[in-house]
């Protein structure tokens, strides 16, 4: 089985804190990885670099065999969708939101459907009624479920979740994780505190062996 995500010999820091020293692991196609470490040892921004919003200061990150670098990044960010534990969701209804994406460049093959969505607000434990909400109204878990809607819709092989069902009920918190333990086609890498109640049937790895603990 091919990797989806391979990090290898990663070192990072973040403000001139550093996080990781020489940082390997991998994510196998269509495994659900879940990252633990202390607060503030930089899981968060150990997925921003995933995602090419943060440089490393040595090492390298291949999703799907291609190295990350400035040129290819674009690229490969088609490949991925990213949940913040706080997701910035605009302005407007909540309808305005899942269809905002669609809208850039980089989508401009994707069709948003409304009825997956409503199937997934069901499967999440959202009211269908939430689409004509304002986005200001919402609270924490709604955004949170919202933001994965999003992510899901665009069809990214792969998802990284930061703390994404932090703000969520345990029942809720089953309903996520069943869901997306259950996508076979999907590749997730998941960091979370709560591990009894928001983790996967893959493996955990813990990265405070290569961290050096920041202040939160």
């Amino acid at each position: 089985m091919e990797d989806a995500i391979h990090i290898k010999d990663l070192t990072l820091q973040f403000a001139d804190v550093p996080l990781f020293e020489r940082l390997t692991f991998s994510v196998a196609d269509t495994e659900k990885l879940t990252l633990i470490g202390p607060s503030g040892s930089g899981k968060s921004t150990l997925l921003r670099c995933i995602m090419g919003f943060v440089s490393a200061a040595a090492g390298a990150i291949y999703i799907q065999n291609e190295k990350l670098t400035a040129r290819s990044v674009w690229h490969l960010r088609g490949k991925m969708a990213y949940v913040a534990q706080e997701p910035e969701l605009g302005d407007g209804f909540v309808r305005d939101t899942l269809l905002r994406p669609f809208s850039y460049h980089n989508n401009r093959l994707l069709s948003y459907d409304e009825t997956e969505a409503l199937q997934l607000f069901d499967i999440f434990r959202l009211p269908r009624t939430l689409m004509k909400d304002e986005v200001t109204t919402l609270s924490g878990g709604e955004k949170q479920r919202i933001a994965l809607v999003t992510a899901l819709l665009l069809q990214r092989p792969i998802l990284l979740l930061d703390e994404g069902a932090s703000a969520l009920d345990k029942a809720t918190k089953r309903a996520v994780r069943d869901y997306l333990d259950a996508r076979t086609d999907l590749t997730i890498l998941s960091v979370s505190h709560d591990t009894h109640n928001f983790s996967f049937t893959g493996p955990v790895v813990d990265v405070t062996g290569v961290s050096r603990e920041a202040a939160s």
